[in-house]
């Protein structure tokens, strides 16, 4: 503990220090950054720039080196020139949160982009959120029926996990992630479109959410167009009002399209701002963005609300060991996989079991219906391990007695995978119709 003549010098020294500056110049622009002098702000600050012709945008501070600190634009900064004024606006970036949100379709920025007016919320929080202690959150205790029957039934999902939905492009993800939205049983819904085409925003408002699924949700919507830095601020806002809604005691879905996006966007400023690329070019910064986002869902302090989260994860060129869905697969509670050879042959939703796990779904059910699982698991991968030599007549039958059973079985199974994408299917009704269909094979 301080003495007493060390705590009035202390005092003395921090009366007689400079005030910190808080107003710069624009010196440099170079591709996406923008380097002032004479002002200073902590990463994450936001600040305002003043060109000579009335021009003015908002910028995040994302780094500095001595007495420069580099900015990223939210939009274009046309207009802008040497020389131009710059001044912090907030040292922190803070959000407005309320139930207000509820219903609307915001900006990384909490704007509104459905055509009305901003929502007035009495809240406010850092938009980093507040990070719970691992020893005080609950457990993962309870089923989440999320209306699908392959997920129901064989990849059983917690309230309060984190799951992965992980395929490469046109293989139905944004479909799966629409049925997961209509039929999940939550609260709230909090979607975070990051990334993805602008047409989809409205598309999924339409076709996923209608206008009863739209009255308990919100959706943050940053497309592929606007600044990395907004796109990163709307993964960021999206999480942030997910953790709100958990704090008040609800069990809240959150959706996040695309992980992989997200990681873009923390590729285009790292390497912006001059840090190392590493694997497929990805610097440092983003291997430690996504386990921090990652970490932010699942049940509250003392099992008090809940957050189940599912980002979805673009495998590029159906690599599965892709840098960004291998730190997915490492950080989550389980991971979908989806199969292209699947969505050939028109079988909707392309889940591959062979590549799909649910971490938690041993704590979730009796030995009984764990080993129902685990037996349609292992008869459906045995029967696509020898899928040629069973189309082609090789195989000879009582070799292998579990591939008779996937083959007797193979229809059934197939026809309990399939789904209609309008067609919820209830839990109870899921374990009832797997029980049926195992009990068949063990007859």
């Amino acid at each position: 503990m301080l003495d007493f003549d060390t705590a009035i010098a202390a005092d003395l020294q921090t009366a007689h220090a400079p005030p910190q500056a808080r107003s710069g110049t624009l010196v440099r622009l170079v591709g996406l950054t923008l380097e002032a002098r004479g002002v200073m702000a902590p990463l994450g600050a936001i600040c305002e720039i003043s060109g000579v012709d009335g021009a003015r945008i908002e910028a995040e501070v994302v780094g500095f080196n001595d007495k420069t600190i580099y900015l990223m634009p939210f939009t274009e900064p046309t207009g802008i020139g040497p020389g131009a004024a710059v001044r912090v606006l907030a040292n922190v970036a803070e959000v407005s949160l309320g139930p207000e949100l509820l219903g609307r379709v915001i900006d990384g920025r909490g704007q509104p982009l459905d055509g009305r007016p901003a929502p007035v919320c009495a809240d406010r929080l850092s938009l980093l959120g507040r990070p719970i202690n691992p020893m005080e959150r609950g457990p993962i205790d309870s089923v989440l029926d999320v209306g699908v029957k392959a997920i129901n039934g064989v990849l059983t999902v917690g309230r309060g996990q984190r799951l992965g939905l992980v395929a490469g492009s046109g293989v139905g993800k944004s479909v799966l992630l629409g049925m997961l939205t209509r039929f999940t049983k939550a609260d709230v819904v909090v979607i975070g479109l990051i990334g993805e085409r602008g047409r989809e925003v409205q598309a999924f408002i339409q076709e996923s959410l209608g206008e009863a699924g739209m009255a308990k949700s919100v959706l943050v919507a940053a497309p592929a167009n606007v600044s990395p830095v907004l796109r990163l601020k709307a993964t960021h806002m999206t999480h942030v009002i997910a953790e709100y809604f958990r704090d008040q005691g609800k069990n809240v879905l959150m959706l996040v399209d695309s992980l992989t996006r997200v990681a873009h966007a923390q590729r285009e400023i790292g390497l912006a701002i001059g840090e190392p690329p590493t694997a497929r070019g990805y610097p440092p910064s983003v291997f430690a963005l996504l386990p921090n986002l990652i970490e932010r869902a699942g049940v509250g302090r003392n099992g008090f609300g809940s957050i189940t989260a599912i980002y979805t994860v673009l495998a590029e060129g159906d690599d599965g060991n892709d840098p960004i869905v291998d730190i997915a697969r490492a950080s989550l509670d389980g991971q979908v996989m989806l199969s292209r050879q699947l969505a050939d042959a028109a079988h909707y939703p392309a889940i591959d079991l062979a590549g799909s796990i649910s971490r938690v779904m041993q704590n979730l059910l009796t030995p009984e219906q764990l080993k129902e699982a685990n037996r349609f698991r292992r008869l459906w991968t045995l029967y696509q391990q020898n899928h040629d030599l069973i189309q082609v007549g090789a195989y000879d039958a009582g070799t292998n007695p579990d591939l008779d059973a996937a083959i007797a079985m193979h229809q059934q199974m197939v026809d309990f995978l399939r789904q209609d994408m309008h067609d919820g299917v209830a839990y109870e009704l899921c374990r009832s119709t797997l029980t049926h269909v195992m009990g068949a094979a063990n007859g």
